[in-house]
């Protein structure tokens, strides 16, 4: 029997082979172990217990999702940008990792069609289809291994649905965002330096971090302390979108 039920979000799948087929448009190929994939789509708000108190949904996929995305990026970025810096490539992957550019591909793949769960459609908190698209990853990942994950992303997520070129050119101002939360939420933030002479490079590089109320939030390295600084309130930004969805 198939763990998801007949309604999911609004839409209705009669059965498991409809499943699949939906899930093959999503994917791009057939899935091997279907009832992964059946876990990654049920999200917390819609979770059950099997008969021995296990309880099901996606969050475990999600968590293994994430790593395994962040490796897969690291991975495509490196062969990419061969001559990019590590501030570089750590500034454009926090970009595409970004709630709402996770939660923009999941819904252009059509995750939110199939997704299983009991959250309004007009509540705030989206990203439950960017993490039910981690989740999917952490799933294809146990199901096909790691090479076959990075292909799936690059060629039908990434080149298909995502403009690589307006993510490297775009240069949101983290900064100022993680400034403007820190007003509202009246926290204390601070920014610590250490300054570097590169005999390599033959000039000096800077790196910070990131403190909000004494607790590290974030860390940067540049060829300037304004740099330094982006990259850390971009690490800083990321987690604050986890803690405060409607951030940003």
């Amino acid at each position: 029997m198939s763990l998801l039920s007949n309604r999911t979000n609004g839409t209705y799948l009669p059965d498991k082979r409809e499943f699949r087929s939906r899930l093959k448009q999503i994917l791009g190929f057939r899935p091997g172990n279907l009832r992964l994939y059946e876990i990654a789509f049920i999200h917390r708000s819609a979770s059950f217990s099997l008969p021995e108190g296990n309880k099901v949904n996606n969050e475990r996929l999600e968590f293994l999702g994430d790593a395994i995305l962040d490796a897969i990026l690291s991975d495509f970025l490196f062969e990419k940008f061969p001559d990019a810096s590590e501030g570089f490539m750590t500034k454009i992957r926090a970009r595409i990792v970004n709630r709402d550019v996770l939660n923009d591909l999941a819904v252009s793949m059509g995750i939110h069609k199939v997704l299983l769960c009991n959250v309004s459609s007009n509540h705030p908190t989206k990203n439950l289809y960017g993490d039910a698209l981690e989740a999917l990853i952490g799933s294809v990942f146990l199901d096909k291994g790691f090479r076959k994950t990075k292909k799936l992303f690059i060629r039908n997520v990434l080149n298909k649905y995502l403009d690589l070129e307006v993510i490297v050119n775009t240069d949101p101002d983290y900064k100022s965002l993680v400034f403007e939360w820190v007003q509202k939420h009246k926290t204390n933030l601070i920014f610590t330096y250490n300054e570097e002479y590169d005999f390599n490079l033959k000039k000096s590089v800077f790196s910070t971090t990131l403190f909000i109320n004494r607790e590290e939030y974030g860390k940067g390295q540049g060829a300037s302390k304004k740099e330094a600084e982006q990259e850390a309130a971009s690490q800083a930004y990321k987690r604050i979108k986890d803690i405060s969805p409607d951030f940003g």
